[in-house]
């Protein structure tokens, strides 16, 4: 089965489960409206199913061809690649005076989801050019915009983000690339950077590589380490391609999925140094490359809710399809689909909760970053903290449940689930390495509870836990017999990740912490089981006030009531672990654990 997009599942999301049909009611999402806003989901829905999905096994099975320094890519992936372009879908988000269509994040991340379910492969290499051209607009000189940014906009040329090396993967103190100055403006770049994704390909005549390097009178630490635009083939002064840069693609990685993505070991200076010129200002690279990352570690998360809900996707229609053994739901002749066995249906409910909670963090993280570039002194900076906030869960949440919901549909399939003819096991594969790159699942939590949660003294993730329990309190209120515990799950579920957090904040405050990071991990995914039920309950509240009775009201409230019965039920015991899990974590040295 290949992938069809859920763009009424997008739409709803979108409308009911976070605040945007009251940003648009206002006016204040440009001239995006909820009708433009209704068209291009079913566009975008469109080209994914039709044209990017086709894709999607063909990458997989052939892989992107690498030979003497050149990457050749799957056969019809240049072609989509043009007609994505020309339809205007490189240049979404970006900013109007550089050709862009200004579009809000909200609109990019629910495109983003559609281009990665359809093949995660193909979708990833323009989500790093979605995040260049962010920081060449808000950090390079008019110069360096004008040589690149209406390219990249248009998507004629695409763009990389270089930052890892063989002895610098998530510790950037240890980058050893370094950059010379030339004294004409420009720049000379030597070194080694590995695990570029669509360092070369042959999608675009050009390709832009954002490099992070040291110059040689650049303070020790990430704080002496700046960041140049080096493209492959130079560019004259009419715009036209000049001379290949010093710059060659010297290997491309067999990796365990995403086959047509090619990621690159990409050398810099072999002769006389790759040409490159300065983004933001010296040993400030840092600070303009989280610019990038910040908008990828989203789009990331999205990932994750595409791979799963079209592994969901796969794995309903082969249920409904599979007939095996007796049931006595089934009425028919013989054996009976195995769509109707109650541990079947647990494990596709499962599937469909993780991927509409999921999809409700991403989108109100999206919300939020639109929000705080939308608002002003102190009401921007609360929505700028929530996309904080938000920020690892979306990504760190999500890509686990790209991974949790990819396993279930193969467990569904049984033993044709663990050959590549039914393409399940392609999700598995294709799935896991988002949880790796743009900073690990790890790292996101240390990130959430070292910097997001201290943010103003506390008061924002405490404000936000304070918007969940108004929804809990709704839907407690409720006297729908459909809604069965969603208010009283969902507010026991808020209790223990209460108790959480304020540990945790106090662990942080007074120096402990090994502790706080020991529960780390654990606390992010109690975080998100509390944004993922309040998203679905928001939605649920929506579809019981929708006054057409439909079956899609019925499957939302549906969808609600089984997360907050069957998955919210974790959070006490992720509760525990996060405050008296420390001791044992802490004493499993490598001594113990090899004994």
């Amino acid at each position: 089965m290949s992938y069809r997009a859920p763009v009424s599942d997008i739409a709803f999301t979108l409308k009911h489960m976070t605040g945007v049909s009251e940003l648009l009611a206002e006016g204040r999402l440009g001239d995006l409206s909820e009708d433009l806003m209704d068209a291009i989901l079913e566009e975008a829905g469109k080209f994914a199913s039709e044209e990017i999905a086709p894709l999607n096994r063909v990458g997989d099975a052939e892989h992107a061809h690498f030979k003497d320094g050149k990457v050749t890519m799957p056969e019809g992936w240049r072609r989509v690649y043009e007609a994505w372009c020309a339809a205007g879908w490189a240049g979404l988000s970006a900013p109007e005076e550089f050709g862009g269509q200004g579009l809000p994040t909200v609109m990019l991340a629910a495109t983003q989801e559609m281009w990665n379910a359809a093949s995660m492969a193909f979708g990833v290499g323009p989500t790093l050019t979605v995040g260049s051209i962010e920081a060449f607009a808000a950090h390079a000189s008019p110069e360096v915009q004008e040589r690149y940014l209406k390219r990249l906009v248009s998507g004629e040329w695409m763009a990389t983000m270089n930052l890892t090396e063989p002895q610098a993967g998530s510790d950037l103190n240890a980058l050893r690339t370094r950059a010379e100055r030339a004294g004409d403006g420009s720049y000379r770049l030597f070194g080694q950077k590995i695990f570029i994704t669509y360092g070369e390909h042959d999608l675009t005549d050009n390709i832009v590589h954002l490099v992070l390097a040291r110059l040689p009178d650049a303070p020790a630490g990430t704080r002496g380490i700046s960041l140049f635009a080096v493209p492959k083939f130079l560019v004259n002064e009419d715009g036209s391609l000049g001379p290949a840069n010093d710059l060659l693609c010297a290997n491309v990685e067999e990796k365990l999925g995403i086959h047509g993505s090619p990621t690159c070991t990409m050398l810099y200076g072999e002769k006389d140094g790759a040409v490159g010129w300065l983004v933001g200002e010296e040993n400030r690279g840092l600070a303009c490359m989280f610019t990038m990352m910040n908008n990828a570690r989203l789009i990331v998360g999205l990932q994750g809710v595409g791979i799963a809900e079209r592994a969901f996707q796969q794995a309903l229609a082969y249920a409904e399809e599979r007939r095996q053994g007796r049931n006595p739901d089934w009425q028919g002749e013989g054996m009976a689909p195995i769509a109707l066995h109650p541990d079947v249906r647990r494990n596709l409910a499962t599937m469909k909760a993780l991927v509409h909670a999921s999809r409700a963090i991403c989108y109100a993280c999206a919300e939020a970053i639109d929000r705080g570039r939308i608002e002003e002194g102190e009401a921007g900076k609360t929505w700028q903290e929530r996309a904080n906030l938000l920020t690892p869960l979306a990504k760190a949440f999500s890509t686990d449940i790209g991974f949790e919901v990819a396993s279930i549909g193969v467990q569904i399939h049984g033993g044709m689930g663990y050959v590549e003819e039914t393409g399940a096991a392609q999700h598995l594969r294709d799935s896991r390495i988002a949880m790796i790159y743009e900073g690990t699942n790890g790292i996101q939590a240390i990130d959430l509870i070292m910097r997001k949660l201290p943010q103003s003294g506390g008061e924002a993730v405490r404000g936000y836990l304070s918007e969940l329990r108004e929804v809990a309190e709704r839907a407690a209120a409720s006297n729908r017999v459909d809604f069965g515990r969603i208010g009283e799950r969902l507010n026991a579920a808020l209790d223990d990740t209460e108790v959480a957090t304020e540990w945790l904040l106090a662990a942080v405050g007074e120096g402990r912490i090994s502790e706080a990071l020991a529960g780390a991990t654990p606390y992010l995914r109690l975080l998100s089981l509390a944004a993922g039920g309040a998203g679905l309950a928001r939605g649920a509240l929506a579809a019981a006030n929708s006054a057409d009775g439909s079956g899609a009201a019925a499957a939302h409230i549906h969808t609600a009531r089984f997360f907050a019965e069957n998955i919210l039920t974790a959070s006490g015991g992720l509760k525990e672990t996060v405050t008296g899990g420390a001791a044992s974590i802490l004493a499993a040295d490598p001594d113990l654990l090899s004994a």
